[in-house]
């Protein structure tokens, strides 16, 4: 039984292409909140978020795409968090593009630093999100966050203050990659994160790679933030993301994940990110993001509605 808070993130500012805006309202309609409360779980809608207004921020990077923007976001969102972690509840939070994650997980982070545990982040994404300004050659924020939370250098004022704890590299982990800029890659392997990409599941299987992270949070007494990006799914059955990329974590393996971190009982607070309804073929990703959702919270493989079409 968890008390379970959503808190939307209707941003899109942080991302390449229109339409992740629309997300928050996606999975209210595909029945997250309902599919929760079925399971037996205290549901509580906040409403979105709103962003804070910022005029203007000074940096050397000039190819930053809509930065005042989606530093408000930052700034709101690392408030939001900051405070939800405080509280006895688990935190849902709605996206809107990956950038949301430039405040969700700094916020826990910070939050967790205070209580004096360590956060551990599980980071389920095509990309590892571990770009700087200096590295990314697009601009989109959204490929950032991670880096950012890692406290790495080269960022402009995000969050109107200095970041107040880093997320330890050792503390997290990156499963399904399959798409990294080559300084992005650099960053990454030089900062220490376990990070595997989908060779890796396919040679040594999800279970073997996940356990030993999830064993390494409960030995810690850590809070876990799980991230799930939409394109860390196969794009023939999750389709509504602005990033696909083939190659990704079937049905069955995104879900055995979920029923993994349900069983380990750590998971603490939750970012769904990238779902973009205009891309959407009949609200099959949202359902589906939901149906992953509703597996990380209880779902039985047995209690699986057969479905007709």
């Amino acid at each position: 039984m968890k008390n379970i808070h959503l808190l939307g993130a209707p941003m899109e500012e942080g991302a390449g292409r229109r339409g992740c805006i629309m997300g928050p309202a996606a999975y209210r309609t595909a029945g997250l909140a309902e599919e929760l409360s079925s399971l037996g779980h205290e549901v509580v809608d906040l409403g979105d978020a709103q962003r804070d207004p910022v005029e203007a921020i000074e940096t050397e990077h000039d190819h930053l795409k809509f930065l005042p923007e989606v530093a408000g976001w930052a700034r709101s969102l690392h408030r939001h968090a900051y405070d939800l972690a405080r509280q006895d509840v688990l935190p849902i939070y709605l996206g809107g593009d990956h950038a949301l994650s430039l405040g969700t997980v700094t916020g826990h982070v910070a939050a967790a630093a205070e209580m004096g545990r360590p956060q551990f982040v599980l980071w389920l994404d095509a990309h590892s999100d571990f770009n700087i300004p200096a590295s990314s050659p697009s601009g989109n924020i959204h490929g950032m966050p991670v880096a950012f939370a890692c406290g790495l250098d080269g960022f402009p004022d995000m969050l109107g203050k200095p970041l107040p704890a880093r997320l330890d590299p050792d503390n997290l982990c990156l499963i399904g990659l399959r798409s990294v800029d080559g300084m992005e890659r650099d960053l990454l392997q030089a900062s220490g994160a376990h990070a595997y990409d989908m060779r890796t599941i396919d040679e040594q299987g999800l279970a073997k790679l996940l356990l030993p992270f999830l064993d390494q949070v409960a030995q810690s007494n850590g809070l876990l933030h799980v991230s799930l990006d939409v394109d860390f799914i196969e794009p023939a059955i999750a389709p509504a993301v602005g990033t696909t990329v083939p190659g990704g974590a079937t049905f069955r393996e995104a879900h055995h994940i979920m029923e993994m971190l349900y069983d380990s009982g750590l998971v603490s607070s939750l970012d769904l990110v990238e779902l973009n309804p205009f891309l959407d073929d009949r609200g099959r990703t949202a359902r589906l993001m939901v149906d992953l959702t509703a597996s990380l919270f209880g779902r039985r493989v047995l209690d699986r509605r057969t479905q007709s079409y």
